[in-house]
């Protein structure tokens, strides 16, 4: 076999490979668990409906799918681990297979613009049988928001802000979990500016296929 050729066999049996990025992860698509979840986790689409989003995608087709509520849905982004889906004009969600110890786990963070991002994750077992968000996830605090400054101003943050809008994103190529603070987009300029060096604009953390940890 010549170089050429032997190349051209290299690279044959690389594209081969691909699909078995799944396998790592007990074999689960990010596709396979989106058609298989339950109807309460994605209440706006039936199997079938989702089905058809998978199809449309994979055909590279933007058809929209119709929901629940009379609305479009469409897959945005799909890859093996992970996919992000347009439920409505304003939320979407991303569910991310996590190549954790033993079994795989998956992550579905839903976003809704209320009127800025703000999101929620739950983390369930591959088979979708079991929430284990609490073992694996601890949801940050105000307090875990304030800078050191900040902590010496935590009365004046609590009433500038009410509550904090969280918008979350993770990329499965680095296992990390971003969550960006959009309080000042819903607070206005005039209203956040005062406190804005005393919340953090984003928090990290990445999973280390037990739980996710925040990074420093």
């Amino acid at each position: 076999m010549n170089r050429i050729s032997r190349l051209l066999a290299t690279a044959f049996s690389a594209l081969l490979l691909l699909p078995l990025t799944a396998a790592a992860q007990g074999g689960l698509t990010a596709s396979e668990a989106f058609s298989k979840a339950p109807r309460k986790v994605i209440p706006l689409l039936d199997e079938n409906a989702r089905l058809d989003m998978i199809d449309y995608f994979n055909s590279n087709m933007n058809n929209p799918t119709d929901n629940s509520y009379g609305g479009k849905s469409r897959i945005l982004t799909m890859t093996p681990q992970d996919l992000t889906a347009q439920l409505t004009d304003a939320s979407r969600c991303q569910l991310s297979v996590l190549p954790a110890s033993g079994s795989p786990l998956i992550a579905l963070i839903t976003t809704v613009a209320t009127p800025t991002p703000d999101s929620l994750m739950s983390v369930y077992t591959s088979d979708w049988s079991r929430d284990v968000t609490p073992s694996v996830f601890t949801k940050p605090t105000l307090a875990d928001w304030l800078t050191e400054e900040g902590k010496k101003h935590s009365d004046e943050v609590e009433m500038t802000v009410p509550f904090l809008l969280i918008s979350y994103t993770y990329d499965p190529a680095t296992s990390t979990l971003t969550l960006t603070n959009n309080s000042a987009q819903f607070l206005g300029a005039d209203v956040y500016e005062p406190v804005s060096g005393y919340v953090l604009p984003k928090i990290e953390y990445r999973f280390n296929g037990k739980r996710f940890s925040r990074l420093k």
